[in-house]
């Protein structure tokens, strides 16, 4: 595996895809590497952790990166597609774009390549011009060279058959049904109590939608919270401007990248969970809210349409006004918001099994049909 920050990580839904796949295939008695990056965590480096030669029964190799906004995912997936091309593995799994301009160089070796196109990394506006050409690259090398390709929302899928006639596999993420906490850390750290307030929870990035949060939440009427949590991400400017339009509501708090029993019991609390994003792969931390069964609020793009059904509000994708309405609702009517807390946790895990999505990629790796 290769294309991930590092395992065990969660700065990015990524890593806990990875995560999540290697330590199942290892449990079925297989042998997995992963390739991870050295360098810092996106949110700083006091998130760092010590670097680790195993995890879990999982092979760790730490390759060489230039830890700098924009050349570090490049970096470290050139080092270590050098480094797969010339191992002893039957299957090579590239994950995200970027990382799949290196995809050519594992085939010319004979290696049956899979690539996980987790979103269209391209539209994202964190990336320069330099770095945006680079995640092209990827995607096209992907497209004409990967053995498979995986796609984690019917619109990619789409996407990858117009645009270069591939067909792709639509395998989507799974999730696990977690234990609910009670509001402890939390209430010592931030004074929150359950249902005091909304939660978003993600990597502070334009894409997200958090300005629209933020404008749409001064004009709700509630006594509520509203809690953004989540890591800059390479976009500390951005961080920093989210926090200069909430200054005057003394209602928005921000907390920083979460891990550990502090987010477990953010998202065991909260009121509602609201995903405004205006782009997204497969995401995995609305997956996460509802498996905590909550009530969501999110944008009308089909990759989070796909994953409530008509299990949550959904509002007018970048319509501040539509937001607010939608988040004024389900302040205002706490007994719809019970009944789809009621169903969220056992609509999604259902829906979305992480054994399954193994034994589909595994498929897959074998050159076996879904």
């Amino acid at each position: 595996m290769l294309g991930h920050k590092r395992i065990p990580s969660r700065e990015g839904g990524v890593e806990i895809v990875v995560e999540e796949l290697c330590t199942r295939m290892v449990k079925q008695g297989h042998e997995v590497t992963c390739y991870s990056r050295k360098g810092h965590h996106v949110s700083g480096e006091n998130f760092d952790k010590e670097l680790s030669a195993s995890y879990k029964g999982i092979t760790i190799k730490n390759v060489f990166t230039i830890d700098k906004k924009g050349l570090a995912a490049m970096s470290a997936s050139v080092t270590a597609a050098i480094a797969a091309a010339f191992g002893k593995y039957d299957v090579i799994h590239f994950h995200a774009e970027g990382p799949c301009a290196m995809l050519w160089l594992p085939k010319l070796f004979g290696k049956r390549c899979i690539a996980t196109i987790h979103g269209l990394d391209h539209q994202r506006a964190k990336w320069g011009k330099f770095a945006s050409t680079y995640i092209m690259l990827g995607e096209k090398c992907a497209a004409k060279y990967a053995d498979e390709i995986i796609v984690l929302s019917e619109g990619v899928k789409q996407y990858f058959q117009d645009t270069y006639g591939r067909e792709t596999r639509f395998i989507p993420n799974g999730v696990n049904r977690p234990e609910i906490k009670s509001a402890e850390l939390i209430t010592e750290k931030y004074g929150l109590i359950k249902d005091s307030y909304i939660l978003f929870l993600g990597r502070l990035v334009p894409e997200k939608g958090i300005r629209y949060l933020i404008e749409a939440f001064k004009g709700v009427n509630t006594d509520k919270k509203l809690v953004i949590a989540g890591g800059s991400s390479d976009t500390n400017t951005f961080a920093d401007e989210l926090k200069e339009l909430a200054k005057d509501d003394n209602r928005i708090l921000f907390t920083g990248f979460v891990e550990g029993q502090e987010l477990e019991e953010l998202y065991s609390n909260s009121y509602i969970y609201t995903l405004p994003s205006d782009l997204e792969g497969m995401p995995l931390s609305l997956l996460e809210a509802m498996s905590y069964g909550n009530c969501c609020v999110v944008s009308n793009i089909a990759e989070c349409v796909e994953v409530v059904e008509d299990k949550a509000f959904v509002f007018k994708k970048s319509d501040i006004s539509d937001l607010k309405d939608k988040i004024q609702q389900a302040c205002d009517n706490s007994g719809l918001v019970g009944r789809l807390k009621s169903q969220a946790a056992d609509f999604i895990c259902n829906k979305y099994d992480w054994d399954d999505v193994v034994k589909k990629t595994l498929n897959l790796y074998g050159g076996k049909e879904k």
